[in-house]
């Protein structure tokens, strides 16, 4: 009889829990006993966190190819539903355009079916949070491929020869100064520029950046600040600290204090929530909407369900750190919750391990000044700022993050291996 690990979710968690998975039912001699499902809506891995750049060319990886050489299924469906006493996953899939079309008047957007699992890893990631403001959802945003692909052609078409030169539509607002809208907010200029020129005309350029802290970037820690402040200044960035928005529209952005900023590009980065997929269980959630999983990444009061990545709130260290919603812990946490699950499944539950990441590191990229690079959960040590930070932060978006492209099946499962990468070392600058 073949039992099964259902993966819910493709992103930094899911992939690498359904590979940690094959690596260890192969490690335990399951290798026709155990099949692994990844259920994920769309066929490609995301590299998410790097949608705020301005060449989204090498942002998706074929999941078959990280996949399919290592003998894990696809289905390409979303997961709407879970039942975890009688152990099921609804699932939603797409209908091909040929049937959708033949089937038109049908009410149903897709196909729905119901598979059965014997272990479940959640990880289904995260959504962007829009507050409650009139108009904020027709603001952009960069928290999937599709938003990034939208702004893009958004300022594509902000180049057209002819259009009217009129107040904002050379201005960008961002709304939200966390760590998305700082990185994003540092390269909107150049392509704010770029688009004015297509265009021919000669009005200046301005990004504005939002953010109820007083001061903009301090949340980003006391040892980055310096950096933030001279990275922003040299990008041309105006920043309005200790604001609320009240509005927004098509043509602009509107303060809480009735302040009107004329804007044709309008960009949403305030925060994620925890994919509501989790809600479905009955279970108390954090404040993020994650699901509590205990040191193995179980999710507690829950048999046969591991969590990792976004929806999961896990214990970091010893001092009560949890972890945060990033590529840094979602990848090890699939890792572990894929291995642990077989572990399970062999019988061996003594050989799960323990999941701890106590070493928080950030590296916030700040467009053509550079990057900072900062350790500790306070981001209280510089590591190093400026074109050194830069290089660390190339590194970590065009290799480290990424799971092998080479189809070959050795190297993605070395790679799937349930440790804690050392925190990236300072590189010299390029």
């Amino acid at each position: 009889m073949v039992s099964r690990i259902v993966v819910i979710g493709g992103g930094f968690a899911g992939l690498w829990a359904a590979a940690a998975a094959a690596r260890a039912r192969t490690e335990f001699g399951l290798g026709d006993r155990v099949a692994v499902t990844v259920i994920a809506p769309d066929p490609f891995h995301v590299i998410r966190v790097r949608c705020y750049e301005a060449d989204l060319g090498a942002l998706r990886v074929p999941l078959d190819d990280v996949l399919g050489p290592i003998g894990v299924e696809r289905r390409e469906a979303r997961a709407i539903d879970i039942d975890p006493a009688a152990r099921t996953v609804t699932v939603e899939s797409a209908v091909s355009s040929a049937a959708s079309s033949a089937a038109s008047s049908a009410a149903s957007s897709g196909v729905v079916e119901t598979l059965a699992y014997d272990r479940l890893i959640l990880a289904a990631g995260s959504l962007l949070w829009r507050p409650e403001i009139p108009g904020i959802a027709g603001a952009f945003d960069v928290d999937t491929f599709a938003g990034a692909q939208a702004l893009a052609a958004h300022l594509d078409r902000l180049g057209d020869p002819g259009g009217p030169d009129e107040a904002g539509r050379w201005t960008a607002v961002v709304i939200g100064g966390g760590l998305v809208g700082l990185e994003l907010a540092c390269e909107l200029p150049a392509r704010l520029a770029a688009a004015r020129d297509r265009a021919g005309a000669t009005g200046p350029v301005r990004t504005i950046l939002i953010d109820h802290a007083r001061e903009v970037g301090s949340a980003m820690g006391a040892a980055a600040l310096p950096g933030i402040r001279e990275a922003l200044r040299d990008a041309g960035v105006t920043c309005i600290g200790g604001a609320r928005v009240g509005a927004v529209d098509r043509a602009g952005v509107t303060l809480a204090d009735g302040t009107r900023l004329p804007a044709w590009t309008s960009v949403c980065a305030t925060g994620m929530r925890a994919s509501p997929l989790g809600g479905t269980l009955g279970l108390p959630l954090d404040p993020l909407g994650r699901l509590p999983v205990d040191a193995f990444l179980a999710v507690q009061g829950l048999a046969g369900v591991y969590a990792a990545g976004d929806i999961a709130s896990a214990a970091a260290d010893d001092a009560g750190h949890r972890t945060v919603m990033s590529c840094q812990h979602a990848r090890p946490m699939g890792r572990f919750a894929g291995f642990n699950a077989v572990c399970d499944l062999a019988g061996r539950p003594e050989r799960r391990l323990r999941f701890a990441a106590p070493d928080y590191v950030t590296v916030l990229d700040l467009g053509a000044w550079g990057a900072v690079y900062t350790a500790g959960w306070d981001r209280g040590t510089l590591v190093s700022s400026g074109a050194a930070a830069k290089a660390t932060k190339q590194i970590i978006n065009g290799t480290r993050i990424y799971p092998p492209l080479d189809r070959d099946a050795a190297s993605i499962l070395a790679a799937a291996a349930p440790i804690i990468q050392a925190a990236p070392t300072t590189q010299a600058a390029r």
